[in-house]
């Protein structure tokens, strides 16, 4: 049975119906406990009880509908490593592409990485995003130092930064990959693109903030300036679950110099804000022919259908039961390969949740290795 629930631009989030049956019985719980006990003399006891059942209901809609890890997820709060002890620069820093050629990890060298917090302001964009999180791996918490690419990751809509970090198991699917390739793995940055957790910015430049050059021209500005990272962004790459692979997709082929590889995990086919309509009017007033020229100035199939980019590469991945995220997916996949892009398809067990895209960024790793620079 697919999606009866979904994580549109308006900001459902998606779930089975089948998840739905405990939240239906743990609901029709607490009405049956209130009545029985606040009808007779237990009262203290029937409200202990509806309490514990209140606390199951919440868990249970958590964990199908909205997906925060932990309580601190809820609250907005991200996982903070003091970044103190990575903050000067590394007397000697190794390159070279293949990476793993040229490197030879130093005894010091931590076994696992460190994620970070930090606010990456919107110099040029004035775009007003919450602080991102940034996974640095062993070889950069190393002197000698690998000189690394970064991976910029975005999250769903809506949705909040930690929701890679924990939900996603980030630093997990990252140290994994470092333990078998000497420490080596992309910098990544979740970056917030959404500027708040239920807003929907579209991930373009508009009305409804200045996205597209956040992530394409502010972030990237920001990390050469702040980490010894790769300056050749040719290495660099861009992935994201639900909102965020259609942002992935829509900044990589709008900006492929900067993003020429790209990670579209349960993307939609183009931005929306409810109808294409609203969408359009949303971001620039009305939906005059003007505003929709420009609105597909943003759309990846649009861009995709004008441009050629033979030297972008880029994965889709979407849950065989993604009924509504499936087709569009696949959509995407067709249009970038008409444009030349090397893009590769894959479908994952499940349907539109973390249970599909942290599996995802598992899948592709040695293929994102390969391209990032880091394995020949």
């Amino acid at each position: 049975m697919g999606p009866w629930l979904r994580e549109s631009a308006l900001g459902v989030a998606h779930a089975r119906i089948d998840g739905w049956l405990p939240v239906v019985v743990t609901v029709v719980a607490v009405v049956v406990v209130l009545g029985w006990f606040l009808s007779g003399r237990r009262r203290s006891v029937g409200v202990a009880a509806a309490v514990l059942v209140v606390l199951a209901c919440a868990t249970q809609i958590n964990s199908h509908v909205v997906g925060y890890p932990t309580v601190a997820a809820a609250l907005g709060h991200p996982p903070v490593v003091d970044p103190s002890d990575i903050e000067s620069e590394a007397s000697d820093v190794v390159g070279g592409r293949p990476l793993d050629a040229w490197w030879t990890p130093p005894v010091s060298m931590p076994p696992t990485g460190d994620v970070v917090e930090a606010d990456i302001p919107g110099a040029v964009s004035g775009f007003h995003a919450r602080p991102a999180s940034i996974y640095l791996p062993p070889a950069y918490l190393s002197d000698p130092r690998a000189e690394l690419p970064v991976l910029v990751l975005i999250t769903g809509q809506p949705g909040h930064v930690v929701d890679w970090v924990q939900g996603g198991h980030l630093a997990r699917t990252m140290d994994t990959f470092a333990a078998a390739h000497d420490g080596l793995a992309p910098v990544v940055v979740v970056a917030d693109a959404l500027g708040d957790t239920e807003a929907n910015p579209m991930c373009m430049d508009s009305l409804l903030g200045n996205v597209f050059t956040y992530l394409s021209v502010d972030l990237p500005a920001w990390m050469r300036d702040n980490f010894q990272v790769s300056p050749d962004e040719g290495t660099w790459a861009i992935g994201g679950y639900s909102y965020g692979g259609t942002c992935a997709l829509q900044t990589a082929v709008s900006a492929p110099q900067v993003f020429p590889t790209f990670l579209d995990i349960s993307g939609e086919d183009e931005q929306r804000r409810g109808t294409r309509a609203e969408s359009i009017a949303a971001a620039f007033g009305d939906d005059s022919p003007a505003s929709e020229r420009r609105f597909d100035d943003a759309t990846p199939l649009a861009v995709l259908d004008r441009f050629d980019f033979a030297d972008s590469s880029g994965a889709f991945v979407v849950g065989s039961d993604d009924a509504e995220f499936g087709p569009q997916t696949r959509r995407a996949f067709e249009a970038a390969r008409g444009a030349e892009i090397d893009a590769h398809y894959l479908e994952l067990p499940g349907g539109h949740s973390m249970d599909v895209w942290a599996p995802a960024l598992e899948t592709q790793m040695d293929w994102l290795g390969s391209r990032m620079g880091l394995t020949g």
